[in-house]
C-alpha cells in the first residue's frame, strides 16, 4: 500500500505544479516531431514500410538496409499518365491539321446544296387537320404477298428442319 500512497502523492504534486505554473511548462515543450502529429502515415509492406506524407500525398517506401532505415519516393504514376495523355493530344492535334491542309480526295463530294425536292426522300405521313393525328400509311397488296411468301418459306424451313432432326434422333426411321 506505500506504493499506491507514493504514486497517487506524485500526481498529485505534479498536477499541482501544472495548475500553480499556468501551464506555463506544458506550454514550454518543444514542437513534436512531424511524425508524433499525423503528417506520416505508415503501413507496414513486405520489405518495410510505405510511408504517406498527408500533407503533400507522396508516398515513399522504408526499408531497412545494413546501414540503416532508408525512405525512397514512389515514382508518381499519375505524373507519367498525365505525360502520356499529352503527348497524344499533341499528336491528335498535329494530325487534324494535316488532314485539314490536305485537299479533298473524295471526286463524287460536293459542297453545294442538294435539292429541294430529293426524290429519295419517303414522303412525310399526313395529318388530319383537325384532330392533328399522324396517319400511318398501310401496306400495298404487292407488299403483303412480298411478307406472306417469306414468312411461308421460313416455316416451310422450319417443318424441314424439325422432320431432319426426327430422322437422324430415329436412325433414318419416321
Amino acid at each position: 500500500m506505500p506504493l499506491a500512497t507514493s504514486t497517487s502523492k506524485l500526481s498529485i504534486a505534479t498536477v499541482a505544479v501544472v495548475l500553480l505554473t499556468g501551464g506555463t511548462a506544458i506550454a514550454q515543450q518543444p514542437p513534436a516531431p512531424d511524425t508524433e502529429n499525423g503528417r506520416y502515415a505508415l503501413s507496414p509492406a513486405a520489405d518495410g514500410f510505405l510511408r504517406l506524407d498527408t500533407r503533400t500525398g507522396a508516398v515513399s517506401t522504408c526499408t531497412n538496409s545494413g546501414n540503416g532505415w532508408a525512405c525512397y519516393e514512389v515514382p508518381d504514376e499519375r505524373a507519367a499518365l498525365d505525360a502520356e495523355i499529352g503527348r497524344l493530344q499533341a499528336d491528335n492535334d498535329k494530325l487534324k491539321a494535316e488532314l485539314a491542309a490536305r485537299e479533298p480526295t473524295a471526286s463524287g463530294k460536293t459542297d453545294e446544296a442538294l435539292p429541294k425536292s430529293d426524290s429519295l426522300k419517303k414522303a412525310e405521313p399526313k395529318t388530319a387537320e383537325g384532330d392533328r393525328k399522324i396517319e400511318i400509311p398501310l401496306p400495298s397488296d404487292r407488299d403483303m404477298d412480298r411478307a406472306m411468301s417469306f414468312i411461308e418459306r421460313a416455316w416451310r424451313r422450319l417443318i424441314e428442319m424439325a422432320n431432319r432432326v426426327q430422322r437422324d434422333n430415329n436412325g433414318g426411321k419416321i
